[in-house]
C-alpha cells in the first residue's frame, strides 16, 4: 500500500491519559472536569470534531461522558439495531495487544445509546458487541451491570456511563496500568468521530489498530 494514500493517524499508535478521580456513581451519572478529556486524534485529517468525550478511572471502574452537539435532528438509536445507531462504542483491551489482529477474551467491544430502549424508545441502552474474528470471548457481561445516564439537549445529547472494572475479563485495579483502547462517536447525521483512524480502516475488529489510555496512579492524582 502507498504510504502516500495512508491517513497519517494510520502511521501512528496514540495514546491517552486517563485520569483518577475519587467518583460514585449516582442516578445522573457523574461530572467529569475540562482535564479528564480524551483527544480525537482525526483533528489530524482535518475531520469534523462533533462530540466532547472526557474519561476517568478508578477501583471502581472506568467512566465516561459524551456531550454531542451540532445536531438538528434526534438521535437514531434502537436497541434492536444497536451497531446501526447513533451512540458510543468503545473497543477496551486489558492485556497487551501489540501486533495482535484478532481479538482475544481481553477484549471487550461496548455500546451505550442515549436512547433506544422502552415503550417510547426514550430509554438508554447498555450493552456489549461482538468483535468480528475474534480467537476467544470475554466473559458476557448483563447490561444491568453498566451504569448509563442520557440526557436530550436543543442540538444534541448528553450521555453518562460507567463500565465497572469487575466487569472486564482481566481488569485489575491493583496492577493494570495500560489499556488497549478505542472509541467512535457514531451518528447518522454528523458522522463518526474517533480516537484514531476513522471507519475506513478495520479498527471495528482489528486490535493492532487500537490506542491506548494510560490509567494516572492514584498517587499522583492531584498533580
Amino acid at each position: 500500500m502507498d504510504e502516500a494514500l495512508l491517513a497519517p493517524n494510520f502511521l501512528f499508535r496514540f495514546a491517552a491519559l486517563c485520569r483518577h478521580r475519587d467518583l460514585q456513581w449516582s442516578s445522573r451519572g457523574v461530572d467529569l472536569e475540562e482535564d479528564c478529556r480524551l483527544p480525537s486524534f482525526g483533528e489530524l485529517e482535518g475531520r469534523q470534531m462533533f462530540a466532547d468525550v472526557r474519561t476517568a478511572w478508578n477501583e471502581t471502574g472506568l467512566f465516561f461522558s459524551v456531550r454531542v452537539s451540532g445536531k438538528k435532528q434526534l438521535p437514531w438509536c434502537r436497541g434492536t439495531r444497536v451497531e446501526d445507531s447513533d451512540g458510543l462504542q468503545l473497543w477496551i483491551a486489558t492485556r497487551d495487544i501489540q501486533g495482535i489482529h484478532r481479538a482475544n477474551r481481553f477484549c471487550h467491544r461496548l455500546a451505550f445509546l442515549p436512547m433506544g430502549e422502552g415503550t417510547r424508545l426514550d430509554e438508554p441502552v447498555a450493552t456489549t458487541l461482538s468483535i468480528a474474528r475474534a480467537r476467544e470471548l470475554p466473559r458476557p457481561i448483563a447490561s444491568e451491570r453498566f451504569g448509563i445516564y442520557s440526557e436530550n439537549r436543543i442540538d444534541g445529547y448528553v450521555l453518562h456511563v460507567w463500565v465497572p472494572g469487575d466487569a472486564l475479563t482481566g481488569f485489575d485495579a491493583a496492577e493494570t496500568t495500560l489499556l488497549g483502547f478505542s472509541y467512535a462517536v457514531v451518528d447518522r447525521e454528523l458522522g463518526w468521530q474517533t480516537f484514531s483512524i476513522g471507519p475506513e480502516f478495520p479498527f471495528v475488529s482489528d486490535p493492532s489498530l487500537w490506542g491506548q489510555l494510560e490509567l494516572q496512579p492514584a498517587a499522583t492524582a492531584g498533580q
